[in-house]
């Protein structure tokens, strides 16, 4: 296992950082092969460990509370959690970035971690309804009553990461140190702005979905049927419909990367998670097995290194910074929610 720097935290992170959005009532209900899978991923050198409050409903941190109970394994171990989604019941004030959101989400957290502290916080998402002033302050208060070591966002585009770090020189207030995009061989998008700026500003980034929601598994292959009653494509079936263009182009592609990674050697999800790697912004590569015998499988190609050759051949395939589908299907900017945003009122748009 390699390791690097995360951003300017001083922290040294394994280049695959485990994540646990599989471990709980969404993916693997059972706690102790949970913990087992865990632990074998530490045993191999994975030093990061990402969670969120939101996953499976607090379960996940429960789960890897659990499995860092014991003070020597918590010690050796860079964990992250998030924090954003409306969580914890019914009504107002049960998610965003607000200051009272964000006290009370941490102490809970920590509850469910069965820990004192926590290395990485991160908001999952933008809050457009909280100033981002407000939020680095009440995350720079955490830092400073030693609740978490650090801070970072999510899925932020690069416009509002710049004014996080505008706000935080401005104000004299602590900034993110990380940046947590999704990034595979199928989704290249962030490389036109967001890792750039991450560069830019010194930040970490671990990278979400380089498997690309199992596109990229070798599971779903052009001509072969999918399965529409179970599984990602019953909860999510526009992502996986083959007769939809959108799905259509990525099974295109998919055939390519399997014939890329045949000729070098290697399988399609080594291929996937090295070509993460390989980009000099990315840090660590969030790997999220359900199963030991997944784990195993990812942890094989930890050790390839990707030729120029083999990377231009990808970028050929799929251009740098091209996105075949919209890789966050949990969030999208208001500006293209909301049609109101776009839209002069009526009286105006008469009135020329």
């Amino acid at each position: 296992m390699r390791y690097r720097v995360l951003g300017g935290t001083g922290f040294e992170v394994s280049t695959y950082c485990l994540g646990t959005m599989m471990f709980g009532a969404i993916g693997n209900p059972d706690h102790q092969d949970s913990v087992r899978i865990i632990h074998a991923a530490l045993d191999q050198g994975i030093n990061f460990v990402d969670t969120a409050d939101m996953y499976s409903a607090g379960e996940s941190e429960e789960i890897v509370g659990k499995a860092l109970r014991d003070s020597r394994r918590r010690d050796e171990t860079v964990l992250a959690t998030k924090v954003y989604f409306p969580f914890g019941g019914e009504g107002p004030n049960r998610g965003g970035l607000s200051r009272r959101w964000i006290t009370r989400a941490v102490e809970n957290s920590l509850k469910r971690l069965g820990t004192d502290w926590i290395d990485l916080y991160q908001v999952h998402r933008p809050d457009h309804r909280t100033d981002i002033e407000e939020t680095l302050d009440v995350l720079g208060d955490l830092v400073s009553q030693g609740k978490i070591r650090a801070f970072g966002c999510s899925t932020f585009p690069a416009d509002e990461i710049v004014e996080a770090h505008a706000v935080a020189e401005r104000r004299g207030l602590r900034r993110f140190r990380s940046e947590q995009p999704p990034y595979s061989l199928l989704a290249r998008g962030v490389e036109a702005s967001v890792l750039p700026v991450a560069q830019r500003y010194g930040m970490g980034v671990l990278t979400w979905s380089p498997l690309a929601s199992g596109f990229l598994t070798g599971k779903y292959r052009k001509g072969l049927p999918v399965d529409m009653s179970s599984g990602r494509p019953a909860l999510f079936p526009q992502r996986f419909d083959p007769a939809l263009p959108v799905n259509a182009a990525k099974l295109d592609a998919v055939e390519e990367f399997v014939a890329l990674a045949d000729e070098i050697g290697c399988s399609l999800p080594e291929l996937a998670i090295a070509f993460a790697a390989a980009h000099p912004a990315v840090t660590s590569v969030i790997i999220g097995p359900r199963t030991m015998e997944q784990l195993d499988g990812l942890l094989k190609g930890a050790p390839l290194v990707l030729t120029d050759d083999v990377l231009d051949r990808i970028d050929a395939i799929v251009p740098p910074g091209t996105n075949l589908y919209q890789p966050d299907g949990a969030w999208r900017p208001r500006f293209l929610t909301e049609p109101a945003l776009r839209r002069r009122p009526p009286a105006e748009r008469a009135a020329g």
